[in-house]
């Protein structure tokens, strides 16, 4: 029954404007879901959420909680490709969703988290925080590596940095590894 309504679900974001769709993918009866902000090249490329180099830190973040990819749900808030052009090398730059691209995509990401049911929705980065919650001013700053309840979500968020976050922010990589001990503290309860 869950299958037939993720497929239900995923065609209705088939043939969308805005590019190759890159659906979640993963146990679809998780008790944890994943979301980060949308795919990359590689993503797209391979037609996997978070097989890239943020993939590469989600393999370590899989890790150190204890977890293996098979175990939870892997999604995004938009499912295809932002992007730009380039002016001087004519090459696809990734850029965040504009609100046009999350507001097509929001209502398919909360649709795909009321099928799944999980327990709890990790998300990853300010993107993912805001769509999952539906709070557009909470920053992950102010609330990363701890749960996050609000009333009428039925699931516990826990915000985390993006994995990307770690590549380009080598500062932030402590902060990361501590907010991954929380949550494994806080999966293993």
């Amino acid at each position: 029954m869950k299958d037939e309504a993720m497929k239900k679900l995923r065609g209705k974001m088939e043939n969308c404007k805005y590019g190759v769709i890159v659906h979640g993918e993963g146990n679809i009866n998780a008790g944890m879901v994943l979301v980060g902000e949308a795919p990359g090249s590689k993503e797209v490329e391979l037609g996997r959420p978070f097989v890239g180099q943020a993939g590469k830190n989600l393999d370590e973040f899989l890790k150190i909680i204890e977890l293996e990819r098979k175990e939870i749900y892997i999604t995004n808030v938009v499912k295809t490709r932002p992007y730009r052009i380039n002016s001087k090398t004519g090459r696809k730059n990734n850029r965040p969703p504009n609100k046009e691209e999350l507001m097509f995509f929001k209502g398919r990401l909360h649709e795909e988290l009321k099928l799944i049911g999980p327990a709890l929705v990790v998300t990853l980065g300010n993107t993912a925080l805001r769509a999952v919650t539906e709070e557009g001013s909470i920053a992950i700053s102010d609330v990363h590596g701890r749960p996050y309840e609000k009333e009428g979500m039925g699931f516990t968020v826990f915000p985390l940095y993006h994995p990307a976050a770690v590549i380009y922010n080598r500062a932030l990589r402590p902060v990361y590894l501590d907010d991954l001990d929380e949550l494994k503290t806080y999966i293993k309860k």
